[in-house]
């Protein structure tokens, strides 16, 4: 069985399939790096409220409140809170129910208004939560997976995403799945196969491996997310 850090071995394997082939070539053409200095909080809610109803205005102020309360907690027990908030809070759907497209990545705040999204969105929900939280973002990588189904002994496979936490450049990840609830280390999870790994810092094909180059930014999915992100007040 490949090693759950032994990113760059899985990416030679079979289980390296067309989907993740063209979505490994979009992401390394440009990742850009997003800095997190400061949070427009009254826009993020005006838009919210403008864009999805005044029902969004609940999910707005309870992760408010998780920002709030989780500020002060370790890196350990924010991980769990923000996993927590958003595998109990956002309805699990594909992307075409929601957006009526085979594959849209959401940003926060849409996932928050839709109350809904898929393994991407949770994952990048997680992600730049934690970003509030002062989690560094060198030490939170986005993870495309395949996730054996049925079982670790299972042939049957689907493209999934997590996010996993590096307490130190070396260490084992700790991953952020919303397919189960609790925050575990890399090695308890022998159902997921990663493939390769990304944040708004780089690209990677395992947890040491060479990072991607920059190139044209307009072919970059990852990119229009950091631009859209930065449009509802993540400045």
């Amino acid at each position: 069985m490949i090693s759950p850090l032994n990113f760059a071995a899985a990416a030679k394997t079979k289980h390296f399939s067309s989907f993740f082939k063209a979505t490994l070539v979009a992401l390394m053409l440009v990742v850009g790096a997003l800095q997190v200095a400061a949070v427009d909080f009254v826009r993020m809610q005006a838009q919210l409220s403008a864009r999805f109803g005044p029902a969004a205005q609940g999910s707005f102020q309870d992760w408010q409140k998780l920002l709030q309360q989780s500020a002060d907690s370790t890196p350990p027990a924010q991980l769990r809170q923000v996993n927590d908030f958003f595998n109990r809070r956002i309805r699990f759907g594909e992307d075409q129910e929601i957006w009526g497209q085979s594959d849209y990545w959401a940003t926060p705040m849409e996932t928050l208004g839709r109350g809904a999204g898929d393994c991407e969105d949770f994952a990048i929900a997680k992600y730049f939560t934690l970003l509030l939280l002062r989690v560094p973002e060198e030490k939170m990588r986005l993870i495309y997976v395949q996730a054996s189904l049925g079982g670790v002994n299972s042939r049957i496979t689907q493209a999934h995403m997590v996010l996993a936490y590096y307490p130190t450049p070396e260490a084992e990840p700790l991953i952020l799945d919303n397919l189960i609830t609790d925050v575990q280390p890399a090695s308890r999870r022998p159902d997921l196969l990663p493939v390769f790994s990304f944040n708004a810092e780089g690209l990677w094909q395992g947890a040491t491996g060479a990072r991607g180059t920059g190139g044209p930014t307009s072919l970059s999915r990852w990119q229009e997310l950091l631009r859209r992100v930065r449009a509802e007040g993540f400045d």
